[in-house]
C-alpha cells in the first residue's frame, strides 16, 4: 500500500511589512506586495499553488510531498520524494507599461530520509531570489551586494506505517511571511517574525542553506476566524490605527493599568502573563487587549514582547461589543490549554 502525505509553505509579502527601500520600490511600481493566500487552499493543494503562481500571488512555495510503501505485514518497503518548489516572478514598471522578470529558483535541497522500523522522516529546502537587481550595503564581505537576497523555507514531514503523519517548518528566511498548510490544505501555522532589514543585509552566500547555514523558524498558531474578520475592521475601518513598535522584553500593556485600547499584532511574538506567570503566546493576526473594555478599563494581564513586535492600536469602541465578548471567551479557552514550545 502506498501512503502519500504533504506539507506546504506559501511565502508572500504583506503590505505592512515593507520598510525603507522595499516600501519605496512598491510606490515606484518596481515591486509589489501580495494579498493574503486563500485559507484553506483546498484539497488539491498542488493545483491551488500553481494557480497562485500563475496569478502572481506569492513569491515562492515549498511543496514537500513524499510517500512510503507498506506491505501486508506493516513493514515499510520503499519511500521517496515527490513535489518540489515553485517560484513567482517580479513585475516592474517600465515607462507607461511594465515588464515581468522571472525569479531565479535555486536547486531544491532534499536530504536523505531518516528511516526507522515504523516511520520515515523527509526534509526539503526550497527557495531562490527575485530576478530584479537589489544593490545594497551588507554586513559581511564583500560588503556590497547587487543581486537580491535569498528566500527559503525548510520543511520536515514524517510518515508512519499506520498512515499517520506530522510536519513542521523548521527553518526559514527572515522575510517574507511564510504560511504553513497541512496535507488537506488547511492553514496550520504562520511565521511570526519578518525582519526585512536584517534579511536584506545577511541572506546571501554561505548564510543560507545553499551555503552552510539555515535560520530557525519561529512560528505561532493560526488566529481565530473572528480575529481574521476583525483585522480588516481595524486596519481599514473608520479610525486609522496607530502603528507601534515594541522591543524584546518591553511591555505593551501592564496588568492593573487602566486603558481600553485594542491591538492587532502585525509582526512578532507577545507572551500573555498573569501575575507574572506566562499563559500563552500570540503572533501575527492575533487581536488582543479586549478584556479591559469589558471589565471596567483595567488590564487583566500583561503583554510582553518576546521578539521585536509591530502592532496596530485602535480604541476598543472601534469594535462591536458583542465581538469583544466572543473574542475574550476564545482567549480564555486558549489560555487554559497546556502551552507547547514555539518552534
Amino acid at each position: 500500500m502506498r501512503i502519500e502525505r504533504s506539507i506546504t509553505t506559501v511565502s508572500w509579502i504583506p503590505s505592512d511589512l515593507l520598510e525603507g527601500m522595499g516600501k519605496m520600490a512598491t510606490r515606484m511600481k518596481l515591486a509589489h506586495h501580495d494579498p493574503p493566500p486563500p485559507d484553506p487552499l483546498g484539497t488539491d493543494v498542488a493545483a491551488a499553488v500553481e494557480d497562485l503562481r500563475v496569478t502572481d500571488r506569492f513569491r515562492f512555495a515549498n511543496q514537500l510531498r513524499a510517500y512510503i510503501d507498506v506491505d501486508d505485514d506493516g513493514q515499510i518497503t520503499e519511500w521517496g520524494y515527490c513535489g518540489g518548489g515553485a517560484i513567482g516572478a517580479t513585475t516592474v514598471a517600465l515607462g507607461v507599461g511594465s515588464i515581468t522578470i522571472a525569479a531565479t529558483q535555486l536547486p531544491d535541497l532534499r536530504f536523505d530520509p531518516e528511516v526507522s522500523a515504523t516511520s520515515v522522516r523527509f526534509t526539503q529546502t526550497v527557495g531562490g531570489r527575485t530576478g530584479a537587481p537589489m544593490p545594497r550595503a551588507v554586513k559581511h564581505a564583500p560588503f556590497v551586494q547587487y543581486s537580491a537576497p535569498i528566500v527559503w523555507t525548510t520543511l520536515e514531514l514524517t510518515i508512519a506505517a499506520d498512515g499517520t503523519h506530522s510536519g513542521a517548518m523548521t527553518g526559514a528566511s527572515g522575510f517574507p511571511r511564510h504560511w504553513v498548510f497541512d496535507h488537506a490544505g488547511a492553514l496550520l501555522a504562520k511565521s511570526s517574525v519578518a525582519e526585512y532589514k536584517r534579511w536584506m543585509k545577511t541572506s546571501f552566500g554561505r548564510r543560507t542553506p545553499w551555503g552552510d547555514e539555515d535560520s530557525p523558524a519561529l512560528v505561532t498558531e493560526v488566529e481565530t476566524m473572528l480575529e481574521r474578520q476583525l483585522q480588516d475592521s481595524i486596519m481599514r475601518g473608520g479610525t486609522k490605527p496607530e502603528i507601534r513598535k515594541v522591543r524584546p522584553g518591553r511591555v505593551l500593556i501592564e496588568q492593573g493599568s487602566v486603558d481600553d485600547e485594542l491591538f492587532l499584532v502585525l509582526n512578532g511574538v507577545l507572551v500573555v502573563e498573569v501575575d507574572g506567570e506566562p499563559l500563552a503566546e500570540v503572533g501575527p493576526g492575533a487581536v488582543v487587549g479586549e478584556r479591559s473594555a469589558l471589565e471596567g478599563g483595567t488590564r487583566t494581564s500583561t503583554l510582553r514582547a518576546v521578539t521585536e513586535c509591530k502592532v496596530a492600536a485602535v480604541p476598543s469602541d472601534h469594535v462591536d461589543p458583542n465581538q469583544l465578548v466572543d473574542l475574550s471567551d476564545g482567549h480564555r479557552r486558549e489560555e487554559t490549554r497546556p502551552r507547547s514550545p514555539t518552534n
